[in-house]
Formats: C-alpha cells, sequence, structure tokens
C-alpha cells in the first residue's frame, strides 16, 4: 500500500502554490464542447420543430402553420381510417390512405353519393375533399382521382388528428350513436370495424386523457404544491440551523421521530387494512385488478394496505436493528456532524451553492433537450406509392411533383405519391443516430463535469476550515470563491477526466438497457443472463467510480495532484483505514439519509391528510381534484430533492472532513511539534489528546 503522507510542518490547508492537471484531458474536453456546439448548430440549421409540433398532410404541408394557406386547417383527416389497419402501418409508419388538413372533423354520417343529390350537403362534404374537384365532375371520375373521400364518419380530434368518435351502448360499439355505417359503395359495416383502425391510438388516446386529468390536477393545485415545496424548504432550514447548535440532540431528535412517523405509518396501513374488512370487492388481488389510470381504486383494495405495512414494517426494523449494532459508532458520526455545523457556519454561502450546481445542470440538460428535438426533426419527409390493386411500384419511392406524368402513374393508374415518413439519404441522415449518440455521451459528460465540479469546490472549502489552526483567521476570506477559482483555473482537466471515465460507464449501461429491452422476445435464456450479469457489474462498477471521483476530488482540492494520483491517494487512504471507512462514514451517511426521510415523511404526511380530505378542517380549501396523488407525490419528490440539496452540502461537509481527519491521524501525533487539528470533540471519542490535555 501506499505510504502515509509525511508531516509537513509548513501544510495550513489546500495548496495554494499548484499548477495545472490533466492538461490533455482538459484540452480534450474542450474540444469535445466546441464539437457539441457544432453539432448543436447543425442540428438547428437542419432541423424542424414543426415535424413535431404540426401533422404532415400527403403532400408534405403542416397543418395548422401560422402563416401558410393552411394556418385555419389545423387538423389531420383520414379519407379512409379503416386502412389504417393495414399491417404496412407498423411498417411504413404512416396509414397507407389520403390525409389532407381540415377546420373540422366531420360531425355526421355522410356518403359521397348521398351529398351529390344535394347542393347543401355537398358544400358540406366539399370541405373534406382536395382542391380541383366540382360538381360537374361525376362520382366515379372523383373516386378514381382520389379528390374525395367514399364517406364520411363522426370523429373527434386528438391530438390534432380525426379519429371515429367510438362508444359503447349496451356493450355494443358504436360511432355517432349507431352500430352500423354505409362505407360508401353501398355496404353496410359495423362500427366494429372501425376499431382496427384505430386501435393503435386508443392506448394514447387513454393516456393522454389521463394526462390531461393529472394536468388540470396541476392547474387546481399548483399554489398548493408551491406552499409544500416552501415548508420543506424551511424545514431544510430549520435542521440546517439546528444542526449547527444543536447537533447531538437534534441527531436524536431525528432518530426518534423517523421511527415515530413510520411506526405511525405502519398503524395507519394497518387501521386502513382492518376497515375494508368485508367490504365488496376489496379482497380483490392488485394482479387480478390490473393496471388502472385511477390510483385511488387501488387504495380500495385490503392487500394494496397489507403491501405498505409489510413495507414499512421491514423498514423499521432495519433501522431499529441499524442503530442497536451502530450504537457505539453513532457517538463518532455525531462528532463528524457536529464539526460539519461548525464548518458550515463558518461557510454559510456553501448552503446556496446547490442553487449554482442546479442552473448548470438545468443549462446543460436544456442544450442537449433542445439539440435532440432538431437532430430528430432534421429529416427530409420521404413520398411512397401507395395503391389498392397489385402493383409492382407499390411501396418505391416516389417524387409528388411529377408523379401524374410518371411511369408508376401510368402503370398503376389507381396509385397515389403520399407523404409515408421523414427520412433521408444523405451522408447526413446516415450519421444522425451517431450524432444523437454523441449528444447523450456530451449531455452524460457534461452533467458529471458539472457535479464534479459542485463536490470539488465544497471540498476546497471546508478543507481551508480543516486545516487551519485559527479559526477563521487562517481561512480565505471567501472559502467558496476561492475553492471554485482553483478548481476551474488548474483542475478542469482532473474534473474532466474523471467525468469521462464515470460517463464512458453510463453510456455503456444505456447501451445493455437498450440491448435488455431488444431482447426481452428472446428465448436465449444463456444470452438474456449474461446481459444481467453484465448489468449488475456495471451497476456496481458505476458506483464504485462515483465513491472514488468523490474522494480523489477532495484530495485534488487540498494537494493540488492529477486525477490518478489522488485517486491513488485516497483509495490508499480508505483502505489503510477500511474499518472507520465502513463503519463510521456510512453510519454518518445514514443518520443524514434519516433525516431527509424525516423531512420527506412530514411534509409527504401534511399532504397526504390535505389533499386526500381525510381532515375535515380542510375539505373546503382543498382542491376539488382527479388524482389527488398528483399533488402529493409531486410535493414528496420535490421534498426530497430540495433536502437532498441542502444535506448534500452537509454530506460533502462530512467527506472532506472525514478524509482530513484520517490524514490528520497519520500526519500527526498530538505533540507539541505535531498537534491534531481536530476538534476537542472528536479528540475526547477517540481518546486521543494533544500534548499537555488529560485524555479523557
Amino acid at each position: 500500500m501506499c505510504e502515509p503522507r509525511k508531516y509537513d510542518p509548513t501544510f495550513k490547508g489546500p495548496t495554494q502554490h499548484r499548477g495545472c492537471t490533466d492538461i490533455v484531458c482538459c484540452i480534450f474536453f474542450i474540444l469535445a464542447i466546441l464539437a457539441y456546439f457544432a453539432v448543436g448548430i447543425l442540428a438547428w440549421s437542419q432541423g424542424d420543430p414543426r415535424k413535431v409540433i404540426y401533422p404532415t398532410d400527403s403532400r408534405g404541408q403542416f397543418c395548422g402553420q401560422a402563416g401558410t394557406p393552411l394556418e385555419k386547417k389545423p387538423l389531420l383527416f383520414y379519407f379512409n381510417i379503416m386502412k389504417c389497419a393495414s399491417p404496412m402501418v407498423l411498417l411504413e409508419f404512416q396509414c397507407p390512405t389520403t390525409q389532407m388538413c381540415v377546420e373540422k372533423c366531420p360531425d355526421r354520417f355522410m356518403t359521397l353519393v348521398k351529398a351529390y343529390t344535394n347542393s347543401k350537403d355537398f358544400n358540406y362534404y366539399k370541405t373534406f375533399c382536395k382542391d380541383g374537384m366540382s360538381s360537374s365532375m361525376s362520382i366515379p371520375d372523383i373516386l378514381r382521382q382520389g379528390l374525395c373521400p367514399a364517406m364520411l364518419t363522426p370523429s373527434k380530434p386528438f391530438t390534432r388528428r380525426c379519429f371515429p368518435a367510438l362508444g359503447k351502448q349496451d356493450g355494443v360499439i358504436t360511432v355517432g350513436n349507431t352500430s352500423h355505417f354505409d362505407d360508401g359503395s353501398g355496404n353496410m359495416r359495423d362500427a366494429k370495424d372501425l376499431v382496427d383502425g384505430v386501435k393503435n391510438a386508443t392506448v394514447v388516446i387513454e393516456a393522454r386523457q389521463v394526462v390531461m386529468k393529472i394536468f388540470e390536477d396541476y392547474t387546481q393545485s399548483w399554489y398548493w404544491i408551491l406552499i409544500g415545496l416552501v415548508i420543506a424548504m424551511l424545514l431544510s432550514l430549520l435542521f440546517i440551523v439546528l444542526l449547527r447548535f444543536l447537533a447531538g440532540i437534534m441527531v436524536w431528535i431525528m432518530v426518534a421521530l423517523v421511527i415515530i412517523v413510520i411506526g405511525y405509518g405502519i398503524f395507519h396501513c394497518y387501521m386502513e387494512y382492518a376497515a375494508l374488512k368485508g367490504e365488496p370487492g376489496a379482497d380483490v388481488t392488485l394482479q387480478d385488478l390490473g393496471f388502472q389510470a385511477d390510483f385511488t381504486v387501488y387504495l380500495q383494495i385490503r392487500q394494496t394496505w397489507l403491501a405498505f405495512m409489510i413495507i414499512l414494517a421491514i423498514v423499521e426494523v432495519i433501522i431499529i436493528l441499524l442503530l442497536i449494532f451502530l450504537r457505539k459508532r453513532l457517538l463518532i458520526a455525531i462528532a463528524l456532524i457536529k464539526e460539519a455545523s461548525r464548518a458550515i457556519g463558518y461557510v454559510m454561502c456553501s448552503l446556496f451553492y446547490p442553487l449554482f450546481t442546479f442552473l448548470l445542470l438545468a443549462v446543460v440538460i436544456a442544450y442537449w433537450a433542445v439539440t435532440a428535438v432538431f437532430l430528430s426533426t432534421s429529416n427530409e419527409p420521404v413520398y411512397k406509392v401507395f395503391n389498392d390493386s397489385d402493383c409492382e411500384h407499390s411501396r418505391k419511392t416516389c417524387d409528388p411533383a411529377n408523379f401524374s406524368t410518371s411511369l408508376m402513374k401510368g402503370q398503376c393508374p389507381d396509385s397515389e405519391c403520399l407523404f409515408a415518413f421523414y427520412g433521408g439519404e444523405t451522408v447526413y441522415h446516415k450519421y444522425l443516430i451517431g450524432l444523437q449518440f454523441y449528444n447523450v455521451f456530451l449531455f452524460l459528460w457534461c452533467a458529471n463535469f458539472v457535479t464534479a465540479l459542485g463536490q470539488m469546490t465544497l471540498a476546497g472549502a471546508f478543507a481551508s476550515y480543516y486545516w487551519a489552526f485559527v479559526k477563521p483567521d487562517d481561512m480565505p476570506s471567501f472559502p467558496i470563491f476561492s475553492s471554485l477559482g482553483r478548481s476551474l483555473r488548474y483542475h478542469t482537466g482532473t474534473l474532466a477526466f474523471g467525468s469521462l471515465i464515470l460517463s464512458t460507464i453510463q453510456i455503456i449501461r444505456v447501451l445493455l438497457e437498450y440491448l435488455d429491452h431488444k431482447l426481452k422476445g428472446a428465448q436465449n435464456k444463456c444470452a438474456r443472463f449474461v446481459l444481467c450479469c453484465l448489468k449488475c457489474c456495471f451497476w456496481c462498477l458505476e458506483k464504485f467510480v462515483k465513491f472514488l471521483n468523490r474522494n480523489a476530488y477532495i484530495m485534488t482540492a487540498i494537494y493540488g495532484k492529477n486525477f490518478c494520483t489522488s485517486a491513488r491517494d485516497a483509495f490508499f487512504l480508505l483502505m489503510r483505514n477500511m474499518i472507520r471507512v465502513a463503519v463510521l462514514d456510512k453510519v454518518t451517511d445514514f443518520l443524514l439519509f434519516l433525516g431527509k426521510l424525516l423531512i420527506v415523511g412530514l411534509v409527504g404526511v401534511f399532504a397526504f391528510f390535505f389533499f386526500s380530505g381525510r381532515v375535515k378542517a380542510f375539505e373546503d380549501t382543498a382542491p376539488n381534484l382527479h388524482y389527488y396523488w398528483v399533488p402529493i407525490l409531486t410535493v414528496v419528490i420535490g421534498s426530497y430533492l430540495i433536502a437532498h440539496g441542502f444535506f448534500s452540502v452537509y454530506s460533502m461537509c462530512v467527506d472532506t472532513l472525514f478524509l482530513c481527519f484520517l490524514e490528520d491521524l497519520e500526519r500527526n501525533d498530538g505533540s507539541a511539534e505535531r498537534p491534531y487539528l481536530m476538534p476537542e470533540s472528536l479528540r475526547k471519542v477517540l481518546k486521543k489528546k494533544n500534548k499537555g490535555q488529560p485524555a479523557e
């Protein structure tokens, strides 16, 4: 193992005189960022988000686009929706029937034959026909040239497309309140024949309905959600302040409250479970019930509350056992938390540093999302031949501009050249997948870099506190800004190196997940087993690299060495103190996790009683919602992210002080020449003393 660091009387905190580290990786990272900007510019010049926003008709025009002749025609109408039931739809990604932009969807049954005999009906019918159709043309000519649909069915707009208004009456499928209709050729068809034409959209329709209800719930409850998140922020700040002055007491109160809150959860689940005994339908199993869009249905089943009760009981037992077996280590962990509280007290602006990290991450995510959208919409419209009869040119690429005079049209008179999908055959289009892959990889690299920058910045600030002999006189005036400046000026390459390693592992995990998704239907159990093992191995590797990177950044922030040297020093330092790392550091993390859990639990319980209407005092105040779990879940997740943001500073502070504490034990021996710099509380717990001080 690497030898412990020797005593250095001149060492008084993070090294001020340092040089640039991992310069090659820094240059490589800058070039990668410049190439990322080039990809973004290329995508923005070639992409067209209108392809996502607006539906495209058979001529490749956008329905409803402002400033075009189709501005007042925002809906896409299918001439024959039943053709969308063809298996070719799945292959071509386009329904093989004429599609045109219309102002409104048809609201009645009507055939071309019937409309032709009445001028008023015919004028209405013409709004769903192509330009060039006139009353002087015969019906066979109109249908042969594909100028009009053979029939209209009552439809409703969905995702800017007209789909038949299907319903059910006495178990019979209907469309427009009737179960039969004329298909335009004199044949009577059942309404259920339309189901296959729109079945690919039924799941999306149901999902959209749920999404719309959720959106309505957000519009009704957003201000209450904000109040819940503000309460979570105030609770987090209160905990930080109380930990600053009453760390020991707060830790034990925190542990007790977590046990009480989880205990109440177990009691509440049992009461709900007992109350549903004998209720009709309450004994249905979750497996028999299946997926339901309305989650409140699950709360009316006994098995749901039994599952909640078992999960909470297991969590409660695990927490109690951990507290029993680790009670001796809790004292050292509490001492570390006390010292972290003092450090944060001297570096108060560190509590707001996560806002800077969040802002940078928001920029990275926004750039990635916009670039991904523009890349995915930078294809060109592809037109293909569609026809009803046999034709050798069927599904071949065509040009709509001269299709009417082409050989294809001559050999297949009933064929049409319709828009099929967006694609392309140029070099740019062939490498679009590669550009999307590069977009994802650079997103991961930049996101990890931003996170690493935050870790190194906080580590440098808190290390300057620990190694300051006289606090705060020996500390920099602005520890956070000084540390941030050092990190960017000298260690951008080191941050990029560690982030690159982590991003490479993450992109491999993404590829493994993609392969696993593709092989779900495969029968090769050996391949599935190997893939599962690889996923497990790379998950463990990612966790280990994150742990190693975090400690390497701490060592770099203190000593200014490159990534490999810092990672080696941190690794061997931790290995020489394996017992302390395995127990002490993890106990501290566990206590901080309990703090986050307590904040989330308190806010979550309050949100549950408020939004569910279980408390009569809130019945008139709480908004009327479709799914009351929507604001509850939002408040819980938001509260956890807020608490995690505040406690992540604490966690980084504890990790930094812990490494400094281990270095202190190896550097110094408590003599007058080499006194321990650790706080008195830690010295008491470890029974260490500086010369002239009695051990307690």
